[in-house]
């Protein structure tokens, strides 16, 4: 496993590469934005971990630019009093966020989270259609009333398990615990901006993601259920 540390504190840098080396992850660091973005563009990297303050060019404008060629997958850390920050970077395409200071070892975690979701794998799951929507976990394709949607892999995921539990309500901590392997914060805005990218993406018609208020989420089972709140 090769990951790439996007961040201008150097002693931060050292200290992150020594202790994932022991964890059987290689790590190669960027300390300024155009170099940054450089290696994650062309550098093969199984993973980006990529700090929001940067000079050069800040994260979001790397994760911007990064997003127009590569799918890599990307951990952005944040100032953990800016919940704008972690909107932001989902809106652009992150796969998951950290707030600084973290501790290494949930550091490691999430990036485990993040590339089980990446591995590729046979699917011995049944092809499921609800409501005009097919998704197949075979070829993971997704088309709405016949039409190609194209989906990252968390959010394929992520309507993976909502169809699958169609007319059902599952909370945010249900799809945390299964995509994240880990409860929803107070705070926590990741799974609400993956279904809001799903939602910017399937409904162009109709709806089919339904919000209940404090509680979850529901996939619809048919056009004429109860729109969503």
């Amino acid at each position: 496993m090769r990951l790439l540390l996007i961040d201008d504190d150097t002693e931060l840098c050292s200290l992150l590469a020594e202790f994932l080396k022991n964890e059987g992850i290689a790590v190669e660091s960027a300390h300024e934005g155009r170099h940054g973005l450089d290696r994650a563009l062309h550098g093969g990297f199984n993973l980006v971990i990529l700090d929001v303050m940067l000079p050069g060019l800040d994260g979001f404008e790397i994760l911007r630019r990064l997003r127009k060629e590569s799918r890599v997958p990307v951990l952005m850390l944040t100032a953990r009093a800016d919940d704008v920050d972690r909107i932001v970077g989902l809106e652009l395409g992150a796969d998951d966020y950290l707030p600084k200071p973290f501790n290494p070892r949930e550091l490691v975690a999430r990036v485990r989270a993040i590339l089980r979701r990446y591995e590729p794998r046979a699917s011995t799951a049944a092809r499921v259609e609800v409501n005009g929507v097919v998704l197949d976990p075979a070829t993971r394709q997704v088309t709405v009333d016949g039409q190609a949607v194209d989906l990252t892999t968390f959010e394929f995921d992520i309507l993976d398990i909502l169809m699958r539990a169609a007319g059902r309500v599952l909370s945010r901590d249900d799809l945390m615990e299964n995509l994240y392997n880990r409860k929803a914060t107070a705070f926590d805005r990741s799974i609400d901006m993956h279904i809001s990218h799903i939602r910017r993406k399937l409904e162009t018609h109709r709806p089919f993601i339904k919000t209940i208020r404090s509680v979850g989420y529901q996939f619809l089972q048919s056009p004429h259920d109860e729109v969503p709140e």
